[in-house]
């Protein structure tokens, strides 16, 4: 999980601390905005489509996408965007020259395999890899059913092909079950409490299955807790619906997927 870094509110000076979000790269791998330190917040007064996303490279495939502006809330109410390192300007690209060809050779023959070699690539393979995945297609979240909507999509990302919402909301909670997983969503404007995280553990430890929860506005600091005792992905949603790892199992879950657990 990434680090926390200090942001301070421009209008009443109190310093927060902030994570950096995290989203899945198009070529699998987990990409942490990368939050300049140091850089001055700005406090978001009018909102705009072109400065509510930024421009980040990813450093394991060198993809540069456009992700959503990180945005940092403090207790008097005021709501900053946090600066990034800015992405780097690609090179211009290297023409032909247009002198002699260069002369032909017969490639050279491939070296006989090393036994030693085969025998570490063989248990290498063993080990879990990281999923190679599409980008994530977020959807945006304007009302309690499209978080549900958000959650199912996204877990069907990460390889849980067949989860699909219950019914109807029982006492235990959940809202979505598929094979190997079950989760609940919380669409409320409060922190998720610790009976939730244990709630949904449970009901994961019956159906043998890893319990995930997401959440619209965080958790209390005991839940929090619990949830990395107990091995419990979480994952916050933002408005975007794309949703944020904030520990380290949300992190484990987006890098190997369904097919780690």
């Amino acid at each position: 999980m990434a680090d926390s870094v200090p942001v301070r509110c421009p209008t009443c000076r109190r310093e927060n601390a902030f994570t950096p979000p995290t989203f899945p790269c198009a070529c699998g791998a987990p990409l942490t905005l990368p939050v300049l330190r140091g850089g001055v917040p700005v406090e978001i007064l009018h909102r705009t489509w072109q400065a509510s996303w930024v421009e980040v490279r990813c450093e394991v495939c060198g993809r540069q996408d456009e992700w959503p502006a990180p945005e940092s809330g403090c207790a008097c109410g005021t709501v900053v965007r946090v600066p990034v390192v800015p992405a780097p300007v690609p090179p211009p690209p290297n023409f032909p020259s247009f002198g002699p060809p260069a002369p032909r050779h017969a490639p050279a023959p491939a070296p006989a395999p090393d036994p030693a070699s085969t025998s570490a690539s063989a248990s290498a393979s063993e080990t879990p890899r990281p999923a190679r995945r599409p980008a994530f297609r977020p959807v945006t979240i304007r009302t309690a059913r499209d978080c549900v909507t958000a959650a199912e999509q996204y877990l069907k990302w990460l390889g849980y092909a067949d989860v699909a919402r219950t019914q109807e909301r029982t006492a235990s909670g959940v809202d979505l079950r598929g094979t190997g997983v079950v989760a609940q969503v919380d669409p409320t404007t409060r922190a998720t409490q610790l009976r939730e995280i244990e709630c949904v553990w449970l009901n994961g430890l019956n159906a043998s299955a890893i319990a995930v929860f997401f959440s619209l506005a965080g958790y209390a600091r005991d839940a929090r807790s619990r949830a990395d005792d107990l091995h419990i992905p979480l994952f916050v949603m933002d408005l975007t619906g794309t949703p944020q790892p904030v520990n380290d199992p949300a992190d484990e879950l987006i890098k190997y997927g369904a097919a780690g657990r």
